[in-house]
């Protein structure tokens, strides 16, 4: 399931990973909110938070985000992940291959300076 959260403003996306992330949250979720987005704000800057019941994607999500990155590669400022599993910093790694702004991952406990790193990017 993907939740859009309140410090959603302007050009920040923050959403939500919890449970098993599925197709639909990329294509009722996440694509609206950053097509929405693009025509106003221009680039992006995101933050994806994987709560401590994320279990993963499956194959359906893996091909939607793949989809969406490829198609917007030049559509990201900052993109953070906070949290997940230990695999996760090594996918998002990869992220940096697929968009032309910038990737990293944040551990948990470190999802005020994911917030604050995706809006140094103003600066």
């Amino acid at each position: 399931m993907l939740s859009i959260l309140p410090d959603t403003a302007g050009d920040l996306i923050v959403v939500q990973a919890s449970e098993t992330l599925n197709a639909e949250d990329y294509q009722n979720v996440l694509a609206p909110l950053i097509e929405e987005k693009l025509p106003t704000y221009g680039p992006l800057r995101v933050v994806i938070y994987l709560d401590p019941s994320f279990t993963g994607m499956t194959a359906g999500a893996i091909w939607e985000d793949a989809k969406l990155g490829l198609s917007h590669t030049e559509d990201f400022i900052r993109l953070a992940v906070v949290g997940g599993p230990e695999w996760m910093e090594w996918a998002t790694k990869l992220g940096t291959y697929l968009i032309k702004g910038e990737t990293q991952h944040f551990e948990e406990r470190q999802f005020l300076q994911a917030l604050h790193w995706v809006d140094d990017a103003n600066a």
